[in-house]
């Protein structure tokens, strides 16, 4: 769009904004979303540093959002808008219900069933390694290397605040006869700054691959060469699969959302697994075994694209406004604190990297998806470092850290409360 164009329209909404007047609901969150989301992308993919090193457009986005909640230049009923369109009406659980189907049943057949064989080793490797560094240099600088693994790296490593945090202080409170609340404040830091750290160090990893080619799939997690490209999928399959159609684009919308009610259905019955980790186990399994014919597959592919392209930037100006407390990140920052989290961080990037090119996968997308997805705050944390790694179609396995790798550290959680 012409920036003359996009500048009439943006003023429009902007002065909807400030008179008060913006419609609830998202009729009025979608146009602010996309209009200040479009404005601080463009400012993030111009930025030489940002754009190079931090993420770009994805990174300020968010916490260019963050700040301007933080210093109440954005109207409180807006912010209510976005916060409710984000939380209240499941615009993030839309999102990420197109990410997930779309991704997987995209995917050639066999290299998702090769793939997720050898996930899981590359997340313990990474929570190992992160832990293990966490308590070494809490140790060494006088924090403790029992509260630095409890209170800091098992909660950056747990799966964000919904999945992770809350859970891990009813844990830790009834283990330790402290009262949960109490608990949950000491965390709230550590997660919110290891998830702006791996955001960061998602952009860091997007360049590290450029400069590095070898360390790199450009997207593609599994390493395949020789003999493996027979797996790969065929020209017509590609062909059929990048025509765009809308009446395609709507069966996937429909697919989607189901999906993510089906995931719902199997939660209510097994409420003890997350229900993404079981709209993700569904469609992998639908994907593996060749249940759903090509045609609908397409459909969900194209949707995704359609969300990916479009809505990735509206997604993450929410993300700011209703997932990021710049106060809490404010309050945590002190030197002793950053190196335990950032050494948390740092370890899951090596461990997940290491252990993942010993199991086939390139180091880089190793790191993102089964290091810093683990470390991040949950479903926005993945779409977030993705976005700044430029690596979306790797949300499946984002997802797998973030959900069944969020349930495995609430395993080991009430194990290491038992043994240090």
């Amino acid at each position: 769009m012409p920036w003359q164009i996009f500048a009439v329209f943006a003023a429009i909404v902007l002065v909807a904004t400030y008179m008060g007047v913006l419609p609830k609901g998202m009729i009025g969150a979608f146009p602010f979303m996309i209009v200040v989301g479009a404005v601080l992308n463009e400012i993030g993919n111009r930025c030489p540093i940002v754009n190079t090193y931090l993420g770009g457009g994805a990174i300020v986005i968010i916490f260019g959002m963050a700040t301007l909640c933080y210093y109440h230049l954005i109207p409180d009923a807006t912010v209510k808008i976005v916060t409710n369109f984000m939380k209240g009406e499941g615009f993030l659980d839309f999102y990420i219900a197109a990410l997930i189907c779309g991704s997987i049943l995209g995917m050639n057949r066999d290299l998702l069933i090769r793939a997720a064989i050898r996930y899981l080793p590359a997340i313990v490797g990474g929570v190992a390694v992160a832990i293990g560094l966490a308590g070494l240099v809490g140790e060494l600088t006088g924090y403790g290397a029992k509260q630095a693994i409890l209170y800091i790296a098992v909660p950056i490593m747990g799966g964000g605040m919904g999945a992770g945090a809350v859970p891990l202080s009813k844990i830790f409170g009834e283990t330790l006869a402290q009262k949960p609340e109490d608990i949950i404040n000491i965390m709230i830091p550590a997660v919110a700054l290891g998830n702006a750290m791996a955001i960061v160090a998602g952009g860091l990893l997007s360049k590290l691959g450029k400069s590095f080619p070898c360390l790199t799939g450009n997207g593609d997690l599994l390493i395949t060469k020789g003999a493996d490209d027979a797996i790969q999928a065929d020209e017509e399959f590609l062909k059929k699969r990048d025509a765009i159609s809308l009446t395609v684009m709507g069966v996937g919308l429909l697919l989607a959302t189901a999906f993510f009610a089906w995931g719902r259905i199997v939660a209510f019955f097994i409420p003890k697994i997350h229900s993404y980790a079981w709209m993700i186990i569904s469609v992998a399994v639908v994907k593996a075994l060749g249940i759903l014919p090509q045609y609908y597959e397409i459909c969900c592919y194209q949707w995704f694209q359609f969300v990916m392209k479009n809505l990735t930037a509206v997604l993450l100006a929410g993300i700011g406004v209703a997932y990021t407390d710049l106060g809490q990140i404010i309050s945590a920052f002190s030197g002793q604190y950053l190196l335990l989290v950032g050494v948390t961080v740092f370890g899951a990037i090596i461990g997940s990297g290491l252990v993942g090119r010993l199991v086939g996968f390139y180091p880089v997308e190793s790191a993102i998806t089964a290091g810093l997805c683990m470390a991040n705050m949950g479903g926005t944390g993945d779409v977030a470092v993705l976005s700044a790694a430029h690596r979306m179609e790797l949300m499946p396995f984002a997802q797998i850290s973030s959900r069944i790798g969020g349930a495995f550290m609430l395993i080991l959680a009430s194990v290491l409360l038992q043994i240090i």
